[in-house]
């Protein structure tokens, strides 16, 4: 048989060189009615190997008989039907060319989503160790990064918490859809516990929640377990995190991570997506405009307390303690803290403002908090314990007053 490289060195030789079919057929060594072949042929050739007669061509009316009656019966039924006395693979093999022309066409769906419906929410856990500060370190399980993603444009958003607690989750979303800048119509969540669970058919949101979304005028569905598929678009793309942002990169600590996180993400959002034929950017504003507006107030998120400050000046936040300033001790205050920040409040006067240390059992003190202590305990013991005069004038008696007390004066002058 010709190979394709002949047979295009011929038609090369041929039609661009002008040689007779004569010449190349010397030339090549081959015959020239294979030379006026390859000519003619439009195609390179290719071996086909001639059809041979199947045993089972005698029984295929009547495996079509069969299927027209029961387009589901097994190959081993049929085999059964057939008295069949060869091997069962052939006969399957036959069944299943034939057995799509009897069952009902089954094309699959699509999923569609408009703009503004829907966005869908999760947790990435990186296989990373980062340094938290004070000699501790974590892994991903304890500081996860929460992903977003919207359904029609798949805009990408992620950011680093400190916890899943409600507290640093409820942040988290805000913070997340601030950067967005509006509201999904409906948020899908997994069986989140700080979010809500399923039980049977109906849902069940937690009572942060339940006020979170009541703020943004939203919904909240909460998948089914073991079901990837309702949230595939946010699954894909923290599969695309761990592939395309992860690999190389150091990481100092939890800011630099999220540093280097916001810088990665508007580059991602801007390239072209197969599925959409566009990028993310390019479909966002549509996104956008069907979205609910964000509140005028910011729903209330992160932690919030209310208690008095005891006498070492000192609030406990999530395992660690922050310094306030004692001049407030004894009397009420308000304790609120967010991803990055602790601060305390008395009467609308701010009296602490710390970073938020992420690290575990930490006491952090404020230097202006200590020396204010140490000045209000000397003016207190000043005032408790007033100092000793060592100068007082003491009288000095005559000698014979003490002889005359003690019996000695024997009335002599």
């Amino acid at each position: 048989m010709l190979s394709v490289e002949d047979w295009a060195e011929i038609r090369r030789l041929h039609y661009a060189e002008g040689v007779p079919i004569k010449t190349i057929a010397g030339m090549l060594g081959v015959a020239r009615n294979t030379v006026r072949q390859a000519v003619r042929d439009s195609g390179p050739p290719k071996y086909e190997r001639p059809a041979v007669p199947s045993v089972v061509d005698t029984v295929e009316t009547r495996i079509r008989a069969l299927l027209k009656g029961c387009p589901t019966m097994p190959a081993t039924v049929i085999a059964e039907r057939l008295d069949w006395p060869f091997g069962l693979t052939v006969l399957k093999e036959r069944v299943r060319e034939i057995r799509p022309f009897y069952l009902p066409a089954d094309p699959s769906s699509r999923t569609v989503y408009l703009p503004g419906e829907i966005g869908q929410w999760d947790f990435w856990f990186p296989d990373i160790v980062l340094p938290v500060g004070c000699g501790q370190q974590r892994t991903a399980k304890q500081l996860p990064v929460m992903t977003l993603t919207t359904g029609y444009a798949r805009w990408l958003g992620a950011v680093l918490i400190p916890s899943r607690a409600a507290e640093d989750l409820f942040a988290g979303m805000w913070q997340l859809l601030e950067l967005l800048g509006a509201v999904p119509k409906l948020l899908v969540w997994d069986g989140e516990g700080a979010v809500g669970r399923r039980r049977g058919p109906r849902i069940e949101l937690t009572q942060a929640c339940q006020a979170f979304r009541g703020v943004l005028a939203t919904r909240v569905y909460i998948c089914k377990p073991a079901d990837p598929e309702a949230k595939g678009l946010v699954e894909r793309n923290n599969g695309y995190l761990e592939t395309s942002f992860l690999p190389g990169r150091s990481f100092t600590g939890p800011a630099d991570f999220n540093t280097q996180l916001g810088a990665w993400l508007p580059r991602t959002n801007g390239k072209t997506k197969r599925v959409l034929g566009c990028a993310p950017t390019d479909r966002i504003g549509a996104d956008l405009a069907a979205m609910i507006a964000l509140p005028p107030v910011p729903p209330t998120t992160g932690w919030h307390l209310t208690t008095r400050l005891a006498r070492d000046h000192y609030i406990r936040l999530d395992a660690n303690d922050y310094s306030v300033h004692p001049s407030v001790v004894g009397r009420r205050i308000e304790v609120s803290a967010d991803l990055d920040r602790v601060q305390v409040r008395c009467d609308g006067r701010l009296v602490a403002d710390h970073a938020r240390c992420w690290a575990s059992h930490q006491t952090l003190s404020d230097p202006s908090h200590l020396e204010a202590a140490k000045a209000m305990r000397l003016d207190r013991v000043a005032v408790l314990r007033p100092p000793i005069q060592t100068e007082v004038e003491v009288e000095v008696r005559a000698l014979h007053d003490y002889d005359s007390a003690l019996g000695l004066d024997d009335g002599v002058a």
